[in-house]
């Protein structure tokens, strides 16, 4: 967690290491407020407080430092999206106050709210959703649920298997459009966690234009993209589909029928183009699932039984069983 702890100023590095302890696994956020104390957010909604020291303005402009390497110009993108991703694929939400040009967001200003989120490669996090979105081929796929309900970690396992094969099916080329670098947590180009065997990985790009530039370019059989949404996103997924490439996709949502109130979603449900919807729920551990659709939309969602020799292992050669969260 040294990409975290180097962050922070020294005394409150340590305070911070000294609270975890050893729950860097089951940390999820740290929430760094001006004159706040600092709030740590765990597995099972545990909230905790460190409030030997309040950050001031000072340790927040050396947060911000850090994060941006003394060059807010070089974040000027971020500072629009309002988040920056660190190596490993942590991500950082920021807040404050809001510079605008004709009516639309140019950069935050004054930046006194941090919200550092913890990225977790769970391997074997998709084991048992692998049998559901594979049948004899791989179908569009979309997994939804609400923040912090586990998406990027599912998708990213789903890479993962997908590209380096599971139980008697063979890798598939896979192509990951990862605009926010949460996927595979590049640095300088190069994915941070496994992302499997035969996975080509474009980072930092931005969805629509990524998507038609892997399908041109890296041949792939499946492209797998993180938070889909704008009307730009659905029409790169309909021109892929249409190419004859699998998606597997993730989106913000808490359930279907929110999902069908969304303009720029209608094609999508219009045209069934989604052979599986995984939906998501609140949990005590991020990965729950609460529901599988078909393309009928009916739930078909049960416990597979699947061991740990058949689809949870990875390229390190470690086989791992992680079915107690489905």
């Amino acid at each position: 967690m040294e990409e975290i702890l180097r962050l922070f100023p020294d005394k409150i590095k340590q305070l911070i290491k000294f609270k975890i302890n050893e729950r860097w696994d089951v940390l999820q956020e740290i929430r760094f407020r001006l004159n706040r104390p600092i709030e740590l957010i765990f597995d099972n909604n545990k909230i905790e407080w460190i409030k030997q020291t309040v950050p001031d303005r000072k340790d927040s402009t050396y947060v911000l430092n850090q994060i941006s390497q003394f060059s807010l110009y070089r974040m000027e993108d971020e500072l629009r999206e309002g988040y920056v991703t660190l190596e490993g694929g942590h991500r950082v939400g920021l807040a404050g106050k809001v510079n605008t040009l004709n009516g639309a967001v140019k950069a935050i200003q004054h930046i006194t709210f941090f919200n550092i989120r913890i990225a977790k490669e769970k391997i074997g996090a998709a084991s048992s959703v692998l049998p559901y979105i594979y049948k004899r081929k791989y179908l569009n796929t979309l997994i939804v649920g609400p923040p912090q309900t586990g998406k990027t970690t599912i998708i990213r396992d789903m890479t993962r298997l997908i590209a380096t094969g599971w139980r008697d099916v063979s890798a598939k080329k896979v192509a990951v459009i990862d605009e926010r670098s949460e996927i595979g947590g590049s640095l300088k180009g190069l994915p941070q966690h496994n992302l499997g065997l035969r996975s080509d990985v474009m980072d930092a790009c931005p969805k629509a234009e990524g998507m038609m530039m892997m399908i041109r370019s890296m041949s792939p059989d499946v492209l797998v993209v993180d938070e889909i949404g704008s009307y730009k996103d659905v029409q790169a997924l309909m021109e892929a589909i249409h190419a004859g490439v699998v998606v597997i996709c993730t989106i913000h949502g808490e359930s279907i029928e929110e999902l069908k109130k969304r303009p720029s979603l209608l094609e999508l449900f219009q045209h069934n183009v989604f052979g599986r919807i995984i939906v998501l729920d609140k949990h005590s551990v991020p990965g729950h699932i609460s529901s599988i659709y078909d393309q009928k939309q009916d739930n078909i969602f049960h416990k597979v039984e699947v061991t740990p020799d058949e689809v949870g292992w990875s390229t390190s050669f470690h086989r791992h069983n992680n079915l107690d969260r489905f």
